[in-house]
């Protein structure tokens, strides 16, 4: 089994005239757990399941749902989402694979959205170094488009008035 871990960073704010603040971050991140294809083109749809919170996550509030990915579009993918709120949601896949969305300030104090994946592929042996880096690669490009993404779907929300 091969597991890909990796992380990407971008700025919230840079050089805009209307920066948004962490208050719509989180109001962003809230709303893309529940409308999931607002935020991720790779998704199609996106259904909230029943919500509880399961044992082993604290206070943090536990929103379980189910995706589903254009390139397979006949398996939907369940995932709990945890908030830590206001910084962080954890998305749990039930094969281990794991993204966290999290809002953090760099040296400077300025806003900042970092994803950081662990993507798990028992279908994938080590030893296959060529498919490995493809899968690298794929996942990079991706976690580049998730976080640019969200960002962007966030400040469009908050100029459309969706996000005050």
């Amino acid at each position: 089994m091969v597991t890909i871990n990796l992380a990407y960073t971008a700025p919230i704010n840079p050089r805009t005239p209307r920066p948004l603040t962490p208050s719509q971050i989180w109001t962003g991140l809230q709303r893309k757990v529940r409308s999931a294809q607002e935020f991720v083109p790779l998704i199609t749809a996106c259904t909230v399941l029943p919500e509880e919170t399961p044992s082993g996550t604290g206070n943090n509030h536990t929103v379980t749902r189910e995706v589903v990915f254009r390139s397979n579009p006949d398996r939907p993918v369940r995932e709990e989402c945890v908030h830590y709120a206001p910084c962080r949601v954890d998305f749990r896949q039930q094969d281990g694979s794991t993204i966290s969305n999290v809002v953090s300030r760099d040296g400077e104090g300025d806003l900042m959205m970092t994803y950081v994946f662990e993507w798990r592929h028992p279908e994938v042996k080590e030893e296959d170094e060529g498919e490995v880096e493809k899968l690298r690669e794929l996942h990079w490009k991706t976690a580049k488009m998730a976080v640019e993404g969200s960002i962007n779907t966030i400040r469009r929300l908050v100029k459309e008035g969706e996000i005050q």
